[in-house]
């Protein structure tokens, strides 16, 4: 089926039908949706919750943390997008390592963006479950099966339905911490709430300093940083369904820096001169503290809500995403065929069918062990999240290098100060790397590194040696 046949009003329905090479996707996102999905990206749990562990590491200076790795991830979306503008494909930095680094780092960038997305989705679904326990006293399986089902379905009905639940779940993420900002700029300002004379811009250095545990506690938290902005790069897997992606790419892509400005460093400003950081407890949402701080108890409970629709944010974004990059694996002979195939309304049915099954099994292993061995798989989601954007910069330079030499075309979207730029990022990461080995609570994640690419390895050798002569094994 060609993009064409699937835009020429075919009826909906979920058969499965082949499609060749190409994409096949309808364009059905907007730039309106677009805008949110990438901003929903950049907020998640990381800064709901993860932020109050942070706090207590780190103090203010934590601030300075999310400005800087804020400013690496703009250099990461860049490089981003200068590729996406050089060739909009829906595999995205799949594609993109394919091409640049051969079939081999474009079969374990598929493969691993696709596990991180499930073990994402598992652990955020069943983070949900978890939250509707704050009101209503329910099995957790229960909601977790439920919830699931439901984003499931909606992902199989239209892209639209997907782009639209993002634009709501973001939306909803956005209004609490604008209004959050403008409380806490209300009680610094006006001087109400139980916070009184002790909300002051100086609890930013009063209380030890703006770096209270040293340069060691801020790097120490750099992990937990970057783990809050993973899922910023999905935008780039939203190419094939953008209906303007050369217009609409790029103004998602540069709103980066306000959005970290605003969301991330504006509202720990906010919160961290209304409330001493001392105040903050690991495992305590910052939110839910600043609010008890000032006797607004209705905090806790809208706080739960967001980041309920956060999590159910991030499942949707699993159930999105996997689907498209089994499928462009498949059609790169990299996975099984039976993962080409799209619905009548150009949808990959068997992927995110398959994908979901997954989160399914996972939910269920999450419930009965918790812990112990579970634990190590859900903590490979940073360190595979980050291999994308390790990808993405590498093979942005390498593009940029062939274009240069006129090999190939220049992206009308240049990323700026590159390719320095985009060693200075590589450079960052691979800091937050080493501080990942030094931290042995983030340790577990490259123990599982090792692990996972062994399995893909040894696959990759057994798919090679039974057709070497496939396109799928051959640098293009």
């Amino acid at each position: 089926m060609t993009s064409a046949q699937v835009d020429n009003g075919q009826p909906d329905g979920q058969e499965a039908v082949d499609a060749p090479a190409g994409e096949g996707y309808q364009r059905g996102l907007g730039a309106r949706q677009i805008q949110m999905i990438a901003i929903g990206g950049a907020i998640g749990t990381g800064l709901f919750l993860g932020a109050g562990k942070a706090i207590d590491r780190a103090g203010p200076s934590l601030i300075l943390a999310y400005a800087i790795a804020g400013l690496v991830i703009f250099f990461i979306m860049r490089a981003l997008g200068e590729l996406l503008m050089y060739r909009p494909v829906s595999g995205s930095f799949s594609e993109y390592a394919r091409e640049f680094l051969g079939p081999f780092f474009g079969f374990v960038t598929g493969w691993t963006y696709w596990l991180f997305w499930v073990v994402t989705g598992i652990t955020e679904v069943t983070a949900a479950a978890t939250y509707m326990t704050y009101w209503w006293d329910i099995p957790q399986w229960l909601s977790a099966l439920v919830f699931t089902i439901i984003l499931y379905g909606a992902n199989l009905i239209s892209v639209k339905l997907f782009g639209e639940l993002e634009f709501w779940f973001s939306m909803v993420k956005v209004t609490a911490i604008l209004g959050m900002i403008l409380i806490c700029a209300g009680v610094l300002t006006v001087g109400f709430s139980d916070a009184g004379d002790t909300a002051t811009v100086a609890n930013l250095w009063n209380d030890g300093g703006f770096f209270p545990e040293g340069i060691s506690g801020t790097l120490m938290t750099l992990q937990i940083v970057m783990f809050a902005f993973l899922a910023v790069e999905l935008v780039g897997v939203t190419a094939g369904e953008s209906k303007d992606p050369k217009t609409v790419l790029p103004k998602a892509i540069n709103t980066v820096p306000w959005r970290i400005a605003v969301f991330y460093v504006g509202a720990l400003i906010m919160i961290l001169s209304v409330v001493p950081w001392s105040t903050f407890k690991p495992g305590v949402s910052p939110f839910v503290a600043a609010f008890e701080e000032m006797g607004l108890g209705i905090g806790a409970a809208i706080v739960n809500f967001v980041v309920l629709t956060a999590a159910l944010s991030s499942c949707n974004s699993g159930m999105y995403s996997t689907g498209r990059m089994l499928r462009d694996l498949a059609l790169n002979g990299q996975g099984p065929k039976a993962f080409t195939k799209l619905t009548s309304n150009g949808l990959p049915l068997i992927g995110t069918t398959f994908s979901a099954a997954l989160m399914l099994v996972g939910v269920w292993i999450n419930y009965q062990w918790p812990g112990d061995a579970f634990t190590y798989v859900v903590s490979f989601a940073t360190i595979s999240g980050m291999w994308a954007w390790i990808m993405i910069l590498i093979c942005q330079i390498r593009y940029r290098a062939k274009a240069d030499r006129g090999v190939l075309p220049h992206s009308t979207f240049k990323a700026p100060g590159a390719p320095y730029t985009s060693w200075f990022a590589l450079a960052f990461i691979g800091l937050v790397i080493i501080m990942m080995a030094i931290d042995k609570d983030a340790r577990i994640s490259l123990y599982c590194a090792p692990v996972w690419g062994l399995i893909l390895g040894v696959s990759y050798l057994v798919l090679k040696a039974r057709n070497p002569e496939g396109a799928a094994f051959t640098k293009r």
